[in-house]
């Protein structure tokens, strides 16, 4: 089980690296953002991270209806990639793209708090 929480913990961080590399790239109009390790590695590196979130939830038997804290994650994880989508591929302005790049950054650290404090909400 240590291996895989170690896998879950570096591939989210390999993923917030890229997230953060690959906005800033994107306001620089940086050509390199349609380089095809930029399109592939992402979607390679999280869906390793989900694997491993999963795997987890069942070696330790928690699951998001049974832990709050765990459905609450689980649901800033779909709005994270809800503004993920927005800052790459659907925000029709640089403003509107960069400003769902923020957020999308603020509900990560949010999904990284959660699941290290285990509480739905950070002022519990």
């Amino acid at each position: 089980m240590e291996l895989i929480k170690a896998i879950h913990v570096l591939t989210a961080l390999f993923s917030i690296g890229g997230f953060i590399t690959r906005g800033l790239l994107m306001l620089r109009d940086s050509p390199l953002l349609r380089c095809g390790w930029s399109r592939i590695a992402p979607h390679v590196n999280d869906s390793v991270l989900l694997i491993a979130g999963i795997t987890l939830m069942i070696q330790t038997q928690q699951y998001p209806t049974t832990q709050p804290w765990l459905l609450v994650k689980m649901v800033a994880l779909v709005i994270y990639i809800g503004l993920g989508t927005v800052a790459f591929r659907f925000g029709k302005t640089k403003t509107i793209r960069t400003i769902a790049w923020v957020c999308a950054i603020v509900v990560f650290f949010y999904i990284i708090s959660v699941a290290h404090a285990h509480r739905a909400l950070l002022f519990q």
